[in-house]
């Protein structure tokens, strides 16, 4: 039942883009919107056919910048987030600081990143490790504190150390939790890639957006924004692919 009913959802978006598309179309080539101003659907197609080769080399690029930084924000998040889960004085010193660091633009720390770093790759891996560590942290930490502190004392009765109740009880508990920060940090890796590519980079989508700007070259623009689309979907379609595997009890409700 469930999964008839998301098949006919599904089929309702895609039909709803369909028409968008072909509204759009008719719309651009009815009043004859300038391409500069507002591309038609058929001139951004043209682009990716025409540019695929370009195209593909440059989101391969931002594809595996967003992927690594991805990775190591997981890492780094379900690591701190178990540190500061455990230590209630370092969560103490450091959840106010992480939060705070969340509050300063992007914009305005890349530029330093950069600086530290340089222009190669490491400072795109690392942008995209700022954006996606807080929701990591923070949904983990969620995670944490809502265990049923009654089966942490009956593991502790049968002998069970620190790192078995963290393995056995701790992660499985809150990886519900966690998965549902990292697909909202999926979403955000690709675009922490493309920020980083604009403030510095030779390849990649960022790079080839800002070329299609100063060019005046709006369907370039689009087609680079749709593959950003595709790849922020394809990144968040793997983290649900992963909450299956691991949780596959989510997914079995009538």
């Amino acid at each position: 039942m469930k999964k008839s009913e998301n098949t006919g959802s599904k089929f309702q978006a895609v039909l709803f883009f369909l028409i968008l598309i072909l509204l759009m179309q008719i719309i651009t080539v009815k009043f004859n919107i300038p391409k500069y101003i507002f591309p038609s659907p058929s001139d951004v197609i043209s682009v990716l056919w025409n540019d695929k080769s370009v195209l593909g080399e440059h989101a391969l690029i931002t594809f595996g910048e967003a992927l690594a930084g991805f990775i190591a924000a997981v890492i780094s998040g379900i690591i701190l987030g178990g540190l500061l889960g455990y230590f209630r004085l370092l969560r103490n010193i450091l959840y106010p600081l992480i939060l705070i660091s969340q509050m300063v633009p992007l914009i305005a720390v890349a530029p330093v990143i950069l600086i530290w770093f340089g222009f190669g790759i490491m400072p795109k891996i690392l942008i995209v490790l700022t954006v996606c560590i807080f929701p990591c942290i923070l949904s983990f930490l969620d995670g944490l504190d809502n265990i049923d502190n009654e089966l942490i004392s009956l593991m502790k009765t049968m002998k069970a150390n620190e790192i078995q109740i963290f393995f056995k009880l701790k992660l499985p508990a809150s990886l519900q939790s966690l998965l549902s920060g990292l697909k909202i940090s999926a979403v955000y890796s690709i675009m922490g890639a493309v920020i980083g590519e604009w403030l510095g980079a030779e390849k990649g989508l960022g790079i080839y957006m800002t070329r299609a700007i100063s060019s005046f070259r709006t369907d370039a623009l689009f087609a680079s924004i749709f593959l950003i689309i595709i790849l922020s979907l394809a990144v968040f379609k793997a983290t649900e692919y992963a909450e299956k595997k691991l949780i596959p009890w989510k997914n079995n409700k009538i």
